[in-house]
């Protein structure tokens, strides 16, 4: 037997703004027997296969354009004002989960936008989040994923800047930092959620107690990506992975400490079902 001994992070799993999305998706689910959701619910593959498995159907923005007189989700990411005028013109009843959070920022934006400051956001160019970010601009906001894109010469002397909200906290008060040491004036938006940007001090007080860190998320999580560079920082033995079927038994020696965590978009029970494939190791 391996004797691995295996603990779930109690801190890890969905955020508030997932939980409710995917609450508010099941309740009608059980109801109505199927609901369109414009683009994946959560960046996780086992937990929307699971919800599609109940009647959720996953649709893209052209295919919203076509619908007529049904319901449709959106998800916590929330979305542009486009969308919200095409559910006007087609007669569908939006069923908004947007995070509240999201829904803050988006308004924050709108604001500085109406008052002609030049916005710039600090965030992953085509996620869901950003696009809806970038709507209440006219998207006339300028997204960046890293300091290197900006060229400073062409920067405005004044900037207001804002940040998606699952970004680190740490890079946006340096990219903060390197623009006001450029000679620009920064009006610098915190906007990033604590219940993600917590999760940074957490994950790394729990990765070093362990031997190895099995670090359980979605492919298309920025939040995940986020956070596993948090926990192989801390402890270099540390396994990305998507589901139980990625394990590979050689990465753990007989009577290893196992940690198991994840992102905010990883469901509790994919990370119950790592623990009983690893508890279940020769």
């Amino acid at each position: 037997m391996a004797n691995l001994k295996v603990d779930i992070d109690p801190n890890s799993g969905f955020c508030f703004g997932v939980i409710y999305a995917i609450e508010m998706a099941e309740e009608i689910l059980d109801d109505q027997g199927y609901l369109y959701c414009l683009g994946d619910i959560v960046h996780n593959d086992e937990e929307v296969k699971r919800l599609e498995d109940k009647g959720l159907k996953i649709i893209t923005h052209e295919t919203l354009k076509t619908l007529t007189n049904e319901r449709v989700l959106i998800r916590a990411h929330g979305e542009p004002p486009a969308t919200y005028d095409i559910a006007l013109q087609n007669n569908l009843e939006l069923v908004d989960a947007s995070c509240p959070v999201v829904l803050k920022l988006q308004n924050r934006i709108k604001n500085s936008y109406d008052k002609k400051e030049k916005i710039y956001i600090y965030g992953k160019h085509g996620h869901a989040e950003v696009i809806g970010l970038l709507g209440q601009t006219n998207n006339n906001a300028v997204v960046f994923q890293d300091f290197s894109e900006l060229e400073l010469d062409q920067l405005p002397e004044n900037v207001t800047l804002y940040s998606q909200t699952t970004k680190s906290t740490k890079s946006f008060y340096s990219i903060t930092e390197k623009l006001r040491e450029a000679g620009k004036n920064v009006i610098a938006n915190d906007t990033i959620c604590r219940q993600v940007s917590n999760r940074d001090e957490d994950l790394r007080k729990f990765a070093a107690k362990y031997d190895k860190i099995i670090f359980v998320s979605g492919t298309k999580s920025s939040n995940g990506k986020v956070l596993y560079n948090v926990c192989k920082e801390t402890n270099p033995n540390t396994y990305f992975i998507s589901n139980k079927s990625e394990i590979i038994p050689d990465w753990f020696s007989k009577g290893d400490t196992i940690g198991i965590c994840g992102a905010t978009s990883t469901p509790m029970w994919l990370m119950e079902e790592v623990k009983e494939e690893l508890e279940r190791l020769q």
